[in-house]
């Protein structure tokens, strides 16, 4: 054994996903036999939510025609040319095969955009909370230009808040419908954002690095109610030279495990986002690819696959959203914001200073998740998770392996635990 190894900065510097790590805690908790709400990794129970039939039987058939070999480095040419279409159709993005990379889901994609186009020292702009972008912007050694989104904008940043860095930065990361918050950018925001994209765009010089834009719609098909999802290239044609969209199966068709994404943007990008991951070997299995190629093409089974799995969803974020709201009522210190898009609900445990019925004082977040977790048995990821500061008293509920009877049954057993403190 070596004492004290010495190995490359960056090994040192990377965490682990605490999502990742909490996940597995509560997943071997319940597997000891404990009763436990589990709402914390963004994954779904395929016992509830499985796939859609019509991809399930395209991949079986994919590998029973020994679909097992190599797909081409890019995504084979008919899924690209499927994907191409689906956006058309679906959005009215028009991107050619040759502008549109295929891998093994969203997060090689999110990282070889990084690679792609930062380098060391670059100012790489993101809000918290958010997804991961702290450990991207870490494996490329960039500078972390953070914006603390809060209640009053849903967590979501504003141009407002973009404005003073657009001058400095190389790359800005964002995502709608967001994980962890399911909240999504309004039409105006969002258009206010890209004109400060092109405009600065327009000021740099020839030979400038240009400011790009990473947006990761992975959950774009799941929007709830009146919102709606907009894209930066539909509302402002000019962003096309600078955006990189990150989608994927993962989401909208409780894929996770299937593994199948897509980046669409400039040629010039994608080309080398392609070369970083011929490295890497991210690419989807070939049957996979097969399927969803043949698949994409069904637009009935979609939006039939589609309509149930939202309501399905969208009737558990709600649920849960009107017992917190009940609570909230109740004089208990909890809130939530309405439920928009994803799979997640934004709820807040405020609790800090109370005292249990052991007399354990509350002074500190990790404090709440535990006693949350162990009076209530519901397990949730707060939001420093996410990058948010550490005493940040909001959390992410993720429900895709929620069953309809939970919905009643941990609001009645946080009730109970809400009430023994004091």
């Amino acid at each position: 054994m070596i004492e004290n190894p010495v190995l490359s900065d960056l090994s040192g510097r990377l965490t682990g996903s605490e999502i990742v790590k909490l996940g597995g805690e509560i997943r071997d908790r319940i597997r000891k036999g404990e009763t436990i709400y589990n709402f914390t990794v963004g994954d779904f129970d395929p016992a509830v939510f499985p796939i859609p039939k019509g991809l399930e039987d395209a991949i079986v058939e994919a590998y029973r025609q020994h679909f097992t070999n190599y797909p081409a480095a890019e995504g084979n040419l008919d899924l690209r040319e499927a994907i191409s279409a689906f956006l058309l159709e679906r959005q009215g993005l028009r991107y050619n095969t040759h502008e549109l990379l295929v891998s093994s889901g969203g997060r090689p994609l999110i990282y070889s955009i990084y690679r792609a186009i930062c380098d060391k020292g670059d100012k790489v702009v993101y809000a918290v909370p958010s997804w991961n972008n702290n450990h991207y912007a870490n494996f490329v050694e960039a500078e972390h230009i953070v914006i603390e989104a809060g209640r009053e904008t849903n967590f979501m940043p504003t141009a407002a808040q973009l404005q003073p860095h657009i001058q400095e930065a190389t790359l800005i990361a964002l995502c709608s419908p967001q994980n962890p918050t399911g909240t999504i950018f309004s039409e105006e925001e969002l258009a206010r954002i890209c004109d400060l994209i092109v405009t600065e765009n327009k000021r740099r010089g020839p030979g400038q690095k240009k400011v790009y834009l990473l947006y990761d719609q992975m959950y774009w098909l799941l929007c709830y109610g009146n919102h709606s999802h907009h894209d930066p290239v539909t509302l402002n044609p000019a962003m096309r030279d600078y955006t990189i969209f990150v989608d994927a199966i993962s989401k909208v068709f409780a894929a996770t495990g299937v593994r199948v994404g897509w980046s669409a943007g400039p040629a010039f990008i994608i080309d080398r986002m392609k070369a970083i991951m011929t490295h890497l070997g991210t690419w989807a299995p070939m049957a996979e690819q097969k399927a969803l190629a043949v698949f994409l093409r069904q637009s009935a089974a979609i939006d039939a696959y589609l309509s149930h799995f939202k309501s399905e969803l969208e009737e558990r974020l709600t649920g849960l959203y009107a017992g917190l709201q009940s609570l909230k009522q109740e004089g208990f210190g909890v809130d939530a914001v309405a439920p928009q898009g994803a799979i997640y609900l934004t709820v807040q445990f405020d609790f800090t200073g109370k005292t249990t019925a052991a007399g354990k004082l509350l002074q500190t977040q990790e404090d709440t998740s535990d006693y949350l977790l162990s009076e209530a048995k519901l397990a949730v990821v707060p939001f420093y998770a996410f990058g948010a500061p550490r005493d940040s008293n909001w959390y992410r509920l993720s429900v895709g392996t929620c069953r309809k009877e939970q919905v009643g049954a941990v609001i009645a057993q946080l009730r109970q635990a809400l009430m023994k403190l004091s």
